[in-house]
């Protein structure tokens, strides 16, 4: 795959979403909802060949036998058209975006650490984080439904008390925060808890008992997050991607010391390439200079959230993993 219609196809799929003629939400009108004991209904499925089986180039694939903790992914938002308010799960052309874009570039970023489960939801329209009718917000709760039922179904039948990764982004991490508190804000499933990484919408401290942002690259039993901004663009305070925490990926702490020991980005198929220079912290935000082609001249970098350092996540992932396990 070419390095420019692969960053084309993330930035369309990302930012073609605009104002639609939505019916009023109707609760008996709404796409089939999953059925998580079928395999078809996950994106990813350990021992299953799927797009998260991509490894960097010069990189051995581990074994999903050999591999001690999983990882529980959730996508972001790539239902952009239409006058329904939740996706269909049987819409192949959307799951295929999903799975080319998304769980491709970001869920692969753990699979040298875990197995990867990425299920397939009933995700609410772009156009429900702009509505004010209410409408938008029964379809977050309908695909939130969704996620807690594949949540509950691989805590049952696929886990087998293995330490878990919660990874996400954008509309995933409006989900993903709610499974924080929902599962993980308790002593015994905190203690489950490798990492989360809740990347490209609001967090806030206060939301949560026990859970607390890492404060290290190596602190497990934590989540971070982190809304990318291209650095000199004062962009206004504005909870729609960020909350009051900010982690950066590059040095993995909260402080606002610029990081520049970036460890590069992964373009196409396979091929890694520094892009990134520096990345540093301002109020919530995290400001970035970047070459990353298309990207150089954006402002607003949520897109790319979790492209921008996949190599550096990548490597963090290991690290928590194995401080994980030695404790």
């Amino acid at each position: 795959m070419r390095i420019e219609a692969t960053l084309i196809g993330l930035v369309f799929f990302a930012t073609m979403g605009f104002a639609q003629q939505h019916l009023p939400f109707d609760a008996s009108h709404h796409p089939v909802a999953p059925d998580y004991t079928q395999g078809k209904y996950w994106a990813a499925l350990p021992f299953h060949q799927d797009v998260t089986d991509m490894t960097p180039r010069g990189e051995v694939w581990v074994e999903d036998s050999l591999k001690q903790v999983d990882v529980f992914y959730i996508y972001p938002t790539l239902f952009l058209s239409g006058k329904d308010w939740n996706a269909d799960v049987h819409n192949r052309s959307l799951n295929r975006r999903i799975d080319h874009y998304p769980v491709k570039y970001h869920a692969a970023i753990f699979n040298h650490v875990g197995r990867v489960y990425a299920p397939r939801y009933r995700q609410a329209h772009i156009d429900s984080y702009s509505d004010t009718t209410g409408s938008g917000t029964k379809a977050f709760e309908l695909a939130y439904g969704d996620l807690k039922r594949a949540f509950e179904y691989y805590m049952a039948h696929y886990n087998q008390g293995r330490p878990i990764i919660l990874a996400s982004h954008s509309q995933g991490t409006t989900h993903s925060r709610r499974l924080l508190l929902d599962y993980f804000d308790t002593p015994e499933m905190k203690a489950k808890l490798v990492c989360a990484y809740a990347v490209g919408y609001a967090l806030h401290r206060e939301n949560y008992t026990l859970l607390t942002p890492c404060a290290s690259p190596t602190e497990t039993n934590c989540y971070v997050t982190w809304a990318s901004f291209r650095d000199g663009y004062p962009y206004p305070k504005r909870d729609t991607y960020y909350g009051n925490v900010c982690v950066n990926p590059i040095s993995w702490t909260m402080d606002t010391l610029p990081a520049t020991t970036h460890g590069g980005i992964l373009l196409g198929e396979n091929r890694k390439k520094r892009f990134t220079s520096t990345a540093r912290i301002s109020g919530d935000q995290l400001l970035v200079k970047t070459d990353m082609p298309f990207m150089r001249k954006r402002k607003v970098l949520h897109v790319v959230d979790f492209n921008l350092f996949w190599m550096d996540v990548r490597k963090n992932a290991a690290e928590r993993v194995a401080a994980y396990l030695k404790r």
